[in-house]
């Protein structure tokens, strides 16, 4: 295993705009024969194994880790503040300015006491929603706005809030409640599928069930309940379910197995499920399909597939997924131009690698692009890949790497 100061191939390409899901699905993912997904975990009997735990004291070790929607990573830590690294073109690092980006994590402007984090959003321990970078973020008018520093989103008292490009949803006391573009049907269901205009927050119905621990958004919107039963809504290619409906506004359940994790960006999505991990849109297909992994995963990142037309014929530049294992291992699959797949190497990986090099065992991954980055049961922070934006957190801008290198938090 060897580091390099070389930039990717990819470290001077131009943003990449999404691909719309049409492939088939890869040779490396299984399914039933009946076209549903395989729930079977690798290993006979019932799994109930869920994400190892951090244990650190230290004001500045982690709890948590998020990765923003474009090339940067966020952090939670021990007392209450969150950091920040990598691009920062949209505000994506709350600090109150736009840069090209930044390998020194910082704090956050204005955050504190916060207990979630999902992305460029936060909850605090008071129930506040905090956004920052570029999203629906209920400010003016209702509609889609940069902020280069957290604004508070005028929502009830809530415990988790996702956003996607033009609409978020947030877990409140009372349920779900959701605003934003109706373009997928996400918001409210008795209203015109149309981008414009902007809804104000609106409570989701849902029939019976556990209590909500959990809501995910892209172009779908996802809900995990206490007992691992999923639900969604939104374009029919996503909700991991029959439907006839385009876009379907109804919540109802996955066929998914009880889900532990969930990841959507773009036009993709990823579970843990029972030890197993399923993904679905985008290249893969409509029917979520069962990614073959070494062991029972319990933590789960994914990234969209994405056409680079910066390139002359464009490129198709393929997704990514990345799961934490029972063991605290890591296994990445998919693309690797950058490394950070983080096996040592530059190639593809068309069966799951295992991160090499980590010090400790994992927590949670997240993934960006061109870099991978894991946080470690010691609060400690290790990143993979490129570096042009600074997506390592080592304080060494544009200097990539094939092996881990520690996050240099404050």
């Amino acid at each position: 295993m060897a580091s390099t100061s070389c930039s990717s191939a990819r470290d001077d390409a131009a943003e990449a705009a999404p691909v719309d899901a049409s492939a088939e699905p890869s040779s490396q993912l299984d399914a039933g024969s009946d076209g549903t997904p395989n729930g079977s975990p690798s290993d006979a009997g019932t799994f109930d194994g869920g994400p190892l735990t951090v244990e650190c004291d230290s004001p500045s070790c982690a709890v948590s880790l998020a990765s923003s929607r474009g090339e940067s990573f966020c952090a939670l830590l021990h007392d209450g503040t969150v950091v920040c690294w990598g691009a920062n073109a949209n505000g994506e690092l709350g600090r109150g300015e736009t840069t090209t980006g930044s390998a020194t994590p910082a704090r956050v402007v204005g955050l504190s006491d916060i207990v979630t984090l999902d992305h460029t959003c936060a909850v605090d321990r008071n129930g506040g929603a905090w956004c920052w970078g570029t999203g629906p973020f209920l400010q003016g008018d209702g509609g889609v706005t940069t902020e280069s520093a957290p604004v508070k989103l005028a929502l009830p008292p809530a415990k988790k809030v996702s956003v996607y490009q033009r609409t978020g949803c947030a877990l409140v006391d009372d349920g779900v409640v959701c605003w934003g573009s109706n373009e997928f049907g996400q918001v409210a269901p008795d209203a015109p599928f149309m981008r414009e205009p902007s809804h104000p927050p609106r409570a989701v119905p849902f029939g019976p069930g556990a209590p909500i621990r959990d809501v995910a958004v892209n172009e779908a919107s996802f809900i995990v309940r206490e007992d691992g039963v999923s639900e969604s809504w939104g374009v029919n290619g996503l909700v991991a379910r029959e439907t006839s409906l385009f876009p379907d506004p109804v919540s109802l359940p996955t066929t998914l197995p009880p889900t532990s994790a969930v990841d959507a960006v773009e036009s993709r999505a990823c579970v843990a499920a029972e030890g197993d991990s399923f993904c679905w849109g985008n290249d893969v297909g409509v029917t979520p399909r069962r990614v073959s992994a070494p062991e029972p995963v319990v933590q789960i990142a994914t990234t969209p597939t994405f056409l680079d037309k910066s390139r002359y014929p464009n490129v198709l530049l393929p997704s990514r997924w990345c799961a934490a294992a029972i063991s605290g291992s890591v296994y990445c699959l998919g693309d690797n131009n950058a490394g950070q797949a983080g096996d040592g190497t530059k190639n593809h990986a068309v069966r799951p690698v295992k991160i090499a090099g980590l010090p400790g065992r994992v927590a949670q991954v997240r993934t960006t692009r061109d870099a991978t980055c894991a946080l470690l049961t010691s609060g400690e922070i290790y990143c993979v890949g490129s570096n042009y934006y600074g997506q390592l957190g080592d304080e060494k801008m544009r200097r990539s790497s094939l092996e881990p290198v520690k996050v240099s938090l404050p």
